[in-house]
């Protein structure tokens, strides 16, 4: 027999205490079972908001082909 059989209020407290701790250690458990499933489900997340959205790099593009023509009228000088 238990040792808590005969104190009620003390049987309670310790079953009690139990459950809290098992829904402790679920509310800590990880729906995803490796990081590679948690990526992937954060990444899916983030493109439906849109983070991941097009990108335009009209500037840079802008930037390198003047650095480009630059160049290219550079070469062409020093051959003239």
């Amino acid at each position: 027999m238990s040792r808590f059989a005969d104190s009620g209020p003390m049987n309670a407290e310790v079953l009690a205490l139990e459950a809290y701790a098992a829904q402790a250690g679920a509310a800590l458990a990880c729906v995803y079972s490796t990081s590679a499933e948690y990526d992937a489900a954060l990444i899916a997340e983030r493109r439906a908001a849109g983070v991941y959205g097009p990108k335009r790099h009209r500037k840079q593009m802008l930037a390198t082909g003047a650095g480009i023509a630059a160049g290219l009228a550079v070469i062409f000088l020093l051959i003239l």
